[in-house]
């Protein structure tokens, strides 16, 4: 813990901009200090997630490259691609049928919702990210956009802990 909690706040702000674009989620993390434990700095983020607004959330998602591709369309830093490249691992290894069903299902998706598709992917194979992107165009905007939270919470929390680890 001592890694986030002394951290000079510009040096923290960076590292923890790896773990989440949202600048809103940034701050609250930086201001929450001290945390008192892994449990207290990951409760901490779930509720800085679950707090995002639209623009916060928007933020968040630019730094997410869409399932499938190396880097996010939008910029995000050489930690964040990185830790994004092993979170979908899974899909490095799907033959080019399932790589282009999934590219259709990240179309659809983006052109239903107007944003990447977000999930965590860590320990998921591409064929299991496609059931659940198809799964989730039925989702309502509200339904899905909850889903999303819930997601990108399941990310902070474990780039937090690789952040803790010092990877």
């Amino acid at each position: 813990m001592a890694a986030v909690d002394a951290a000079p706040v510009d040096e923290l702000r960076d590292r923890l901009r790896s773990c989440c674009a949202a600048e809103a989620w940034v701050e609250e993390m930086v201001v929450g200090r001290p945390y008192q434990s892994e449990a207290a700095l990951y409760a901490a983020s779930d509720r800085a997630t679950t707090a995002l607004d639209d623009h916060g959330l928007e933020q968040a998602l630019a730094g997410h490259p869409r399932i499938g591709d190396a880097a996010p369309a939008h910029g995000g830093d050489g930690r964040s691609a990185a830790w994004s490249r092993g979170e979908q691992s899974g899909v490095a290894t799907a033959g080019a049928d399932v790589l282009g069903e999934l590219a259709a299902a990240n179309a659809s998706y983006e052109k239903r919702f107007g944003h990447v598709y977000l999930v965590c992917a860590s320990g998921r194979s591409a064929a299991e990210l496609l059931a659940v992107c198809r799964a989730r165009l039925d989702n309502d905007p509200e339904t899905e956009r909850a889903v999303v939270l819930g997601e990108l919470a399941k990310i902070n929390r474990l780039r937090l802990g690789m952040l803790l680890e010092g990877r």
